[in-house]
């Protein structure tokens, strides 16, 4: 029964449904499966929509093969799951990962932060100037 999945494409959140397609479950599955599993707990938006990371895709993975292709019960992969290190490592190093990625986007939106033309020559930050107009408000706040 192992049925090739597709390759999880480079994306920081993915919907229930994306979701549905990468690991070859039913919507209601991935659901159920978050009831079942505590180290799923995908992200809600507006509307309780959730949006699963990129770990959590990897977990949806890992419980299909236990499940549809090795056979276990639920109970018997919790028990997999609760015994695989690894598992946990792949997770925690995929959380590194991201949050490196995070900060390089962050540093990199920094760098192309608009700077204002206040006075001819000097050029002020976004920064420079938030930092400005709170010492102008707490002028302000004096009076």
């Amino acid at each position: 029964m192992e049925k090739v999945l597709p390759s999880i494409p480079a994306k920081r959140y993915f919907t229930i449904g994306e979701v549905s397609d990468l690991c070859g479950v039913k919507p209601y599955v991935l659901r159920y499966w978050e009831q079942e599993f505590t180290q799923l707990k995908p992200m809600k938006r507006r509307g309780n929509r959730r949006y699963y990371q990129h770990h959590e895709v990897l977990l949806i993975r890992r419980i299909r093969d236990l499940l549809y292709d090795q056979g276990f019960t639920i109970s018997g992969a919790r028990n997999q799951l609760a015994d695989a290190p690894g598992l946990r490592l792949d997770a925690l190093q995929a959380f590194r990962e991201e949050a490196a990625e995070a900060e390089r986007l962050e540093a990199e939106e920094l760098d192309t932060t608009p700077s204002f033309d206040i006075s001819g020559d000097e050029k002020l930050s976004l920064e420079q100037v938030r930092q400005e107009l709170l010492s102008i408000r707490e002028t302000l706040l004096a009076f």
